[in-house]
């Protein structure tokens, strides 16, 4: 079993970009090459502005290389709750971002001919209690009434025409969303952005940022200083002790994955006929799909602990359980992949983009991260050039997290929270 992302064990690197020689300004400095930050630098290139990429590993080594690969609609709330919280308007103005965010992935990837097998398969969210599934019918009928947005209600009894198991009450399908392999849509879009000029430096840690005036700052890393016009942070769950006030908003949590085995085609056909990227409907939720080369990918919250390779592997057992569980057809399967990631939560599970301090940054994706990710890229590259009028996050309120000023320490009694949560409702 590899203890590494079947994403970027299965992807071609798009070059390394370790020894190259850091220059001393840049017009935008852009922290992080994941997928906000290969998004950003791809998007200001084509503006024509002198673009330099840092990234502390390697492209896409973080959560944007070892998620689940899925590109789905909706927030990481309900729709029901994002109505309650925000009202109908606002709601509907966040969910329609998200379809935007999955038409951004589909452009991209077409514009600059990145194969990284983008399928719209649809969404399958599957109900763990038959409460759950009501929710699904309110989330349906308002999301038609708002929206005018289709979604199919499967009931209980029709549930094998979606699904290979019986564990679940029901299930709704969202046929606007897709699929890709990450590994292969970072490769591309650093590959797309080197070709324009992005100077990308990885094992180039940023260490400090010291404003100069305005958006102007000298950037301390860890191969010397770039004087940038402007600076972006897009570091996600691995947002830290350069940026005090962002790291006091962002919770790292753990998500692992495990993959199995290259499987049958009968055996993938009954598992999961129509490819759909699905997940169910618990807090501590378990998510999997088919990945392009027949193989489940099955995912979720096994432990509110940080990824390390101990954590990893106690995690991939207990989702190798859940697995066998949901598809009990699967017992003896080998799991050739384990990993885990860090996802940034924030305390509302909402996106947060704008401006602190002079440094522009987007986080919070809250494990939505694969088509947000991408599309607030192109976001902040307006944002660069004075233009907000697409951040739709832009007037949120972003609470820091109480008592949260290093490593999370208060994961496992939210996990235990949620364990109990789960439980009861």
């Amino acid at each position: 079993m590899k203890l590494r992302s079947y994403w970027l064990d299965t992807a071609e690197p798009a070059g390394d970009f370790r020894r190259r020689e850091l220059p001393s300004r840049a017009d935008v400095a852009v922290i992080g090459a994941g997928l906000t930050g290969l998004s950003t630098a791809l998007h200001l290139a084509r503006s024509g502005a002198e673009v330099v990429l840092l990234e502390a590993n390697t492209v896409g080594w973080g959560a944007s290389g070892r998620n689940g690969g899925m590109a789905t609609t909706g927030l990481a709330i309900s729709y029901p709750k994002a109505v309650k919280r925000y009202g109908h308007r606002e709601a509907a103005r966040m969910f329609t971002a998200y379809n935007d965010a999955i038409d951004t992935v589909e452009k991209v990837v077409q514009d600059e001919g990145i194969d990284c097998d983008f399928a719209r398969t649809g969404k399958l969210t599957l109900a763990c209690k038959p409460s759950h599934y009501e929710h699904f019918e309110t989330s349906a009928r308002l999301l038609h009434q708002d929206l005018g947005h289709a979604v199919e209600l499967v009931p209980r009894s029709a549930i094998r025409s979606e699904i290979g198991s019986d564990h679940y009450h029901g299930a709704m399908v969202d046929p606007m969303a897709a699929g890709a392999h990450v590994g292969k849509l970072c490769a591309g879009l650093a590959r797309a952005g080197d070709a324009r000029g992005v100077s990308i430096h990885e094992s180039c840690e940023v260490s400090e940022l010291r404003r100069i005036g305005g958006r102007v700052h000298d950037v301390q890393t860890s191969q010397g200083v770039v004087r940038a016009d402007q600076v972006v942070v897009a570091t996600s769950g691995y947002t830290g002790s350069v940026t005090p006030w962002l790291r006091r908003r962002v919770v790292p949590i753990g998500s692992f994955i495990i993959v199995t085995e290259p499987l049958s085609q009968e055996v993938v056909d009954e598992l999961l006929p129509h490819r759909r990227m699905a997940s169910d409907s618990n807090n501590l939720l378990y998510y999997f799909r088919i990945t392009p080369d027949n193989r489940l990918l099955f995912g979720g919250r096994a432990r509110f602990a940080m990824s390390s390779q101990e954590s990893d592997v106690k995690s991939g057992r207990i989702l190798q359980r859940g697995m066998t569980k949901v598809f009990p057809q699967l017992r003896g399967t080998r799991i050739d992949y384990c990993w885990g990631g860090l996802v940034d939560m924030t305390l509302d599970q909402m996106v947060h983009a704008g401006e602190r301090d002079g440094v522009l940054y987007s986080v919070g994706y809250s494990g939505h991260g694969v088509q947000m990710a991408t599309h607030m890229g192109k976001v902040l590259a307006e944002m660069v050039a004075g233009d907000s009028s697409s951040n739709t996050w832009r007037n949120l309120s972003f609470p820091a997290v109480p008592g949260h000023f290093g490593p999370p320490w208060f994961l496992p009694p939210a996990g235990a929270y949620y364990k109990v949560l789960d439980a009861v409702k």
